[in-house]
């Protein structure tokens, strides 16, 4: 999956360019890292926990799927499909009462999300990663412009690199 905007080798970038190009890069190798790691896990480590009394697996990966689903809304880019992962995964710590998607389900939530998100980040020109994200208000913008779409991702990727580190113990 190659979300990265494409220059000619000759072609000298500005600034914003250089950094989004950067910043998606990023993205993309933990993308690619975290698909590798889920893919390579079976459904059976996946229902294990990563340590004594701490998350498990499937917990991790629906929780990836969630925030990275809620980018969509945060950067303008559409609207999320698995708003409903959010109760089980995001509001709530891991429950291994709850009821959950199968791992299956979340395979295949993992592959449609990040399939999608990729094209539509490399969709957005360099330019708009400097905008406002959509979780902030023009006038909090306007005090903290460092604080737009391209911080949201930098501050996804830092944290799929986080959980890939946890959901490594798995193996």
């Amino acid at each position: 999956m190659n979300i990265l905007l494409q220059f000619p080798q000759t072609y000298e970038m500005n600034k914003e360019q250089l950094f989004a190009k950067m910043a998606l890069s990023a993205w993309e190798t933990q993308i690619g890292r975290a698909t590798e790691l889920v893919n390579g896990l079976s459904d059976e480590q996946l229902l294990n926990r990563i340590a004594p009394n701490k998350n498990r697996g499937i917990y991790l990966m629906g929780h990836l799927v969630a925030i990275h689903d809620a980018m969509n809304d945060i950067l303008g880019l559409g609207k999320r499909t698995h708003v409903e992962l959010d109760k089980a995964f995001v509001q709530n710590p891991d429950d291994s009462s709850a009821d959950l998607p199968s791992v299956s389900v979340l395979r295949q939530y993992w592959n449609d999300v990040h399939r999608d998100l990729g094209s539509a980040l490399k969709q957005l020109a360099p330019d708009e990663w400097f905008k406002r994200h959509n979780s902030m208000t023009d006038e909090d913008f306007a005090k903290e412009p460092y604080r737009n779409k391209l911080s949201v991702l930098i501050n996804r990727t830092n944290h799929l690199a986080y959980h890939l580190g946890q959901l490594r113990l798995l193996k």
